[in-house]
Parts: C-alpha cells; sequence; structure tokens
C-alpha cells in the first residue's frame, strides 16, 4: 500500500473509489514494520479470529480472552469506563461458575490504559499469578477470576501511539 513508513507502526487509511457513486473512505487498518511484528509475537495460542479482532480495537478499548476455564474462546470487549464482572445475571461479564463471586472484580478505563480490581471476592482475582486488590493492565497481561484465567489485549492504535512517544 502506497504511504509514508514512520517507523512502520502507524494505521494507514486510503480513500477509495467505489466504481459507482461517491467517494468512500476506507477504514480497513493495516499495520508495517515493527508493528506487525508486534502482532506476530502475540502468541501461537492466539486464533486468527483473535488477531483480528485485537487489530480492530479502537482506541480506548481492549479485549478479554478466556484462556481456561468454562467458556474457553470467549471474547469480551472492554469499551467502557467501568466494566464489572461476576456471577451476577447483570454484570458486564457474567462468568457462571461457583468459583466467582456475584460481584467479583471490575475493570476501569482510564483514557487509554486499565487496571482490574478485585471487589473482595471469595476467591481473589489475580494478576499475572499473584493475587491483588487492583493492578494496572499490559498487553497480554493474564487476569484470573475464580477458575477463569483471561488474557489482556490493548488497542494495537494505543500501543503505536506509545510507541512512538
Amino acid at each position: 500500500m502506497a504511504g509514508t513508513d514512520n517507523e512502520g507502526d502507524a494505521p494507514e487509511n486510503a480513500p477509495r473509489e467505489p466504481e459507482n457513486g461517491p467517494r468512500e473512505t476506507d477504514t480497513t487498518m493495516t499495520f508495517t514494520g515493527g508493528f506487525a511484528a508486534q502482532l506476530a509475537a502475540m502468541g501461537a495460542d492466539v486464533t486468527t479470529g483473535e488477531h483480528e479482532a485485537i487489530a480492530a480495537l479502537p482506541s480506548g478499548s481492549a479485549l478479554l480472552v478466556v484462556r481456561r476455564g468454562p467458556n474457553v474462546g470467549a471474547r469480551f470487549l472492554l469499551d467502557a469506563d467501568v466494566t464489572t464482572v461476576g456471577r451476577h445475571p447483570e454484570a458486564d461479564i457474567f462468568l457462571d461458575d461457583v468459583t466467582v463471586s456475584r460481584r467479583h472484580a471490575e475493570f476501569r478505563r482510564t483514557g487509554t490504559s486499565f487496571e482490574v480490581r478485585d471487589l473482595h471476592s471469595l476467591n481473589g482475582t489475580y494478576f499475572d499469578g499473584s493475587r491483588i486488590d487492583a493492578a494496572q493492565l499490559s498487553d497480554g497481561s493474564e487476569v484470573q477470576v475464580g477458575k477463569f484465567r483471561l488474557t489482556f489485549y490493548s488497542s494495537r492504535v494505543d500501543l503505536a501511539h506509545l510507541a512512538s512517544k
């Protein structure tokens, strides 16, 4: 694709001409250079569909993917300032297992960064293997809620922005 390559980490949007009708903007994101390598480094356990979902995340959002426990492969979009997790039917992320408290944890967004907080759950919330009250999340972090192990993926747009600073 034509365009400048500023270290290859920025997505490119190029206008396209439809055969009939007005000009539209192509919103497909493409990544080159180091950013493409970052996508490839996510690990072998990331499916093609997950790669696509992660690459499509808009700025200020993130994705949780269930890696272990019931619902393996389930994906949860984090796109609100507060996302609740628990066994309560009204939780934003409903995890139906007795190892999960009704109001177990919450994910908080501040700008483009995310934090996980335990809500005084019986079995605790774990971040990269350690029990926590609260922890700042980074791309690839593992969060455990009861039997569920979830991997956190940041927006690639936000990661590219951080890498360019």
